[in-house]
């Protein structure tokens, strides 16, 4: 079981530490997405400098390409992508719900065709964390089935008893082959039901999980519901293990669920927002590519220290951006992953001085 330590709680907002076989991770932590063995347009090294502790694969992507008889020739991830620090991986279960053609679920697991090049397979719970395995993961997830919205009580009630069954069988794989090596975490699910998120969680600690993560949230509902269903949800899990938001969000969603009680984060908007010109400041979203900034000798954010913001105007920026330059991407994206990064690095300090609240109203009046 993993050794996770809660250093202080402030009401429900918590930073705690545990330990992974490639270092220590402090909470809260965000975890920049590398869904392909890569941060989309930073290398290792920048994401060392912007403070990453922990990245995030993606099982379904990296099975199809470049595939586990090549990573598994580095012995994992981390010496195949000059990563020395944690990884997770994510099951690959909504990437075959997403992307996948032709897909079937079944009681066995998804059978689906590869959206590279239409070639046919099959996902088991098995399949999954024997992939997850190869690829050396610190922290692995139990396959779950994802669930659209919106979706009827009857469909979530489906998806709960499958993910739970599917847990099962993904913890009994796990511990006969690794003998538990590695964090596997289970995945809560039950759509937006509240009964059902009680009912998901209770049978998945009921399993016993070294961490928990809570997903089907941020899938296209209501904000104010997804926050209904994350406070409801937080409480249930155990106070001495890992709690994971998976896939979740702004920055502003990042706060409200660090004072739920929320430890883990990961999200492909730094990355992709930056790509679309959107870079992230204490004062709220701004578009590079506004005219407004045709002239600004000033960096991108005034309170930020990172790389970009120590050498480069918002002027440069947006030529680089409006002239569809390479290294537009690269500035962005060190400036967004370091946001994110610092965000939480930041509600961590408040947290263990005490001073959490006073950080949240500071956070939201410097909002425009």
């Amino acid at each position: 079981m993993i050794d996770f330590k809660l250093i202080v709680q402030s009401e429900n907002a918590r930073a705690g530490e545990f330990h992974t076989a490639h270092g220590k991770i402090t909470t809260p932590v965000f975890m920049p997405v590398g869904t392909q063995a890569t941060v989309k347009a930073l290398t290792p090294e920048e994401l060392k400098e912007v403070g990453a502790q922990i990245i995030l694969g993606n099982t379904y992507h990296l099975y199809l390409r470049p595939g586990t008889e090549i990573v598994g020739r580095f012995e994992g991830l981390h010496r195949f992508m000059h990563w020395e620090r944690p990884i997770l991986t994510d099951s690959g279960g909504f990437q075959v719900f997403s992307l996948a053609k032709l897909r079937k679920l079944t009681e066995k697991g998804y059978q689906f065709q590869s959206h590279i090049d239409g070639s046919r397979h099959l996902f088991t719970p098995e399949k999954s964390i024997e992939v997850q395995i190869c690829l050396n993961s610190d922290i692995i997830m139990c396959l779950d089935q994802c669930l659209e919205y919106p979706a009827t009580h009857e469909q979530a009630v489906e998806a709960l008893e499958l993910t739970t069954r599917w847990a099962q069988r993904c913890k009994e794989y796990w511990e006969a082959e690794t003998g538990g090596l590695n964090h596997l975490f289970g995945i809560v699910q039950g759509g937006m039901f509240t009964d059902l998120r009680q009912r998901s969680a209770e049978e998945i600690m009921g399993i016993d999980f070294p961490g928990y993560a809570i997903g089907g949230l941020s899938v296209g509902e209501p904000k104010e519901l997804m926050m209904e269903m994350a406070a409801h949800t937080l409480p249930l899990l155990p106070a001495d293990r890992p709690r994971y938001i998976m896939g979740v969000g702004t920055p502003e969603d990042l706060v409200e669920l660090v004072d739920l009680g929320a430890d883990m984060f990961d999200c492909v908007m730094p990355t992709r927002n930056a790509r679309n010109g959107q870079l992230f400041t204490e004062r709220g979203t701004i578009n590079i590519c506004n005219a407004r900034f045709r002239e600004d000798e000033g960096p991108v954010d005034t309170s930020c220290s990172c790389y970009t913001c120590r050498h480069y105007s918002r002027a440069y920026l947006r030529h680089l951006y409006t002239a569809r330059e390479i290294l537009a991407y690269r500035l962005n994206t060190i400036h967004n992953v370091h946001y994110y990064v610092n965000l939480v690095k930041e509600m961590r300090e408040a947290i263990l001085a005490g001073r959490f609240d006073r950080f949240k109203k500071a956070f939201y009046s410097k909002r425009q």
